[in-house]
């Protein structure tokens, strides 16, 4: 049901497809935030994606919907970045079998984006998918989650998420570095809405492998490392 959702919105141009990298994406990249190898969650039609390959990092996307996915590989290959920018159809609550389907050996990221997928799951999923999320991240590497914001008015957009609602959902598997304001740009009503822009560190966990998948390698490819300026 979720998948039909998903890919019926890409019959047209969905609202949050703006045809360029969000703005906190650009802003991390040039501040030199994202370093090394990069987890793109929920990476649509792959802008974010390929903007990092060409600047040098090499890029996993994943997205629920399989027509995202074909237009994120387009983009890769008409800009000559296929080998940077790679991309698979997986299910954020099932990465483990969206690994082994597409035939992506699990790596430790240096830098994991969630632009805009966290909202929309349900609270109830969230700690999982967070979960596998750290068990494919390098100890030293950052997620950064841009996510909807309660600031927003209800009946507008997805899920509103409070700051508390992030701190529950990765407690006891990442650490808090910073909850700041954002902006998530759209193509509904004024072009932008409130959001929040975490940045999370990875804490240590017993055994990371059981949620990347049975007898997964963490083999990270260490490509280059950008310094990080720490918010507390």
């Amino acid at each position: 049901m979720r998948t039909q959702a998903f890919e019926n919105a890409y019959g047209g141009t969905p609202s949050w497809e703006i045809g360029r990298p969000q703005g906190a994406v650009l802003r991390l990249e040039e501040a030199g935030r994202i370093g090394g190898s990069v987890l793109d969650a929920g990476c649509g039609t792959g802008d974010a994606s390929v903007y990092l390959a060409r600047r040098g990092h090499h890029v996993v996307g994943f997205d629920f919907a399989p027509s995202a996915i074909a237009i994120a590989a387009r983009k890769a290959a008409d800009a000559g970045l296929a080998g940077r920018a790679r991309f698979f159809v997986a299910d954020a609550l099932r990465l483990g079998d969206g690994l082994q389907a597409a035939d992506v050996a699990p790596i430790a990221f240096d830098t994991v984006l969630d632009i805009g997928l966290f909202h929309t799951l349900q609270p109830t999923d969230r700690r999982a998918y967070v979960a596998a999320l750290r068990s494919l991240i390098a100890p030293d590497g950052r997620l950064f989650l841009l996510t909807w914001s309660d600031r927003n008015p209800f009946g507008y957009g997805p899920e509103r998420v409070r700051r508390r609602d992030i701190r529950a959902a990765v407690a006891g598997r990442w650490r808090v570095e910073s909850i700041v304001d954002e902006a998530l740009e759209t193509r509904l009503g004024a072009g932008h809405a409130h959001a929040w822009l975490a940045e999370l560190s990875p804490l240590p966990v017993a055994d990371t492998s059981r949620v990347a998948g049975p007898g997964a390698k963490l083999t990270p490819p260490r490509s280059r490392r950008h310094p990080r300026a720490s918010q507390e």
